[in-house]
């Protein structure tokens, strides 16, 4: 019974997530058009709002990683001896995995910090 309890609060948060993945879509697409608008207008405004939001969006990625790895880190460390082969080796990907995307968001971070020019185009690649 704990399994499930704990499998639903791992469900809820993952509901969350999704919905704080659209609020980043919202503000990506917002975020596009004042990056637009400056490459058509030299408006520095939205400039600078394009790169705040960059840097927002970013470090809200960070946490949501974060958390990926933390789980990640937590089924490495549920595994049982008696656990197969093939999902030790899966839960370990999936640890590689979620380390390589938080690295990547940290590096994406840095970039949103120090590119003030916009000569680093910076997406979720």
């Amino acid at each position: 019974m704990e399994d499930l309890s704990s499998k639903l609060k791992q469900l809820d948060i993952e509901d969350f997530i999704w919905i704080v993945y659209i609020g980043i879509i919202i503000l990506s697409l917002y975020s596009n058009v004042l990056e637009r608008n400056y490459y058509l207008n030299k408006d520095n405004y939205c400039k600078n709002r394009y790169l705040k939001i960059t840097q927002i969006i970013f470090s809200i990625l960070i946490v949501v990683y974060l958390y990926f790895l933390k789980d990640s880190i937590d089924s490495i460390r549920n595994l049982k001896n008696t656990d197969s082969d093939k999902k030790k080796k899966l839960v370990l990907l999936s640890f590689i995995a979620s380390l390589l995307i938080a690295i990547s968001g940290f590096i994406y971070l840095y970039i949103s910090f120090v590119n003030d020019d916009l000569s680093v185009e910076i997406a979720f690649n």
